[in-house]
């Protein structure tokens, strides 16, 4: 895993949001629970599992350019409820549910005093497939807000990682660094990962479930908690 001393001198840090540094399981259950609520529909797990696989799927379209985010805010909720059998509008209720999920700003174990610690030495930016409205509501709700430079989201500017368009604005947003002084931490293989390396810049995998390795590429850095990335660049 190499040493502290190892660490190169990043001078930016590129998060991935959900999963990363917010609790986006929690979130999503709370905001699904809270939304059917509101159309007087009682939660049951299956229904999150559904909802899960469904929404998974269409994003992994997403990273492989085959849809926008825009398409998935509303295409899963058809597909939703039509399959757990709910007669709802599908654009209410995508709006119901995306208002829940912006007041869900919890951090993932160890995110807030990371990024605190980080802030000293290096500046940071999120960079999220996630949409607008969910994204940039949870972040101002955020005690992380004051440690974050900017926040790239792929609804705002039309592309998607892994996609080389989606880090060409990001970078040009930050003030086009070199790639040598650039690290991007996710927990997306896909994504985050892969897109970094073929985009040519350091990339640390987020692997807190200890997944096995894919073979895709080779990366910087593998971590399974937060606390290491500080260990290794503070």
């Amino acid at each position: 895993m190499g040493s502290h001393l190892e660490a190169p001198r990043y001078r930016w840090l590129l998060f991935d949001a959900d999963g990363t540094l917010f609790d986006y399981d929690r979130a999503e259950r709370t905001a699904i629970e809270q939304a059917l609520g509101q159309i007087g529909v009682s939660f049951n797990p299956d229904y999150l599992a559904t909802y899960r696989r469904i929404n998974a799927a269409l994003w992994q379209r997403v990273e492989k350019g085959e849809l926008t985010p825009g398409v998935v805010k509303m295409r899963r909720f058809e597909l939703w409820l039509e399959a757990i059998q709910v007669a709802y509008s599908p654009e209410a209720f995508s709006a119901r549910y995306l208002d829940c999920l912006a007041n869900c700003s919890e951090l993932l174990e160890d995110a807030g005093a990371v990024l605190e610690a980080l802030h000293r030495k290096h500046r940071i930016a999120i960079l999220t497939n996630g949409l607008k409205v969910v994204q940039r509501g949870r972040l101002a709700r955020s005690v992380i807000r004051q440690h974050v430079s900017d926040i790239i989201i792929s609804e705002e500017i039309g592309a998607a990682k892994p996609a080389r368009a989606f880090f060409d604005t990001a970078f040009a947003r930050l003030g086009h660094p070199s790639k040598r002084e650039v690290l991007m931490i996710g927990d997306g293989w896909a994504s985050d990962i892969q897109g970094a390396v073929q985009y040519g810049i350091d990339a640390c995998w987020y692997n807190p479930g200890h997944k096995p390795r894919p073979a895709s590429c080779e990366i910087t850095r593998e971590i399974a908690s937060l606390r290491e990335l500080n260990d290794w660049l503070g």
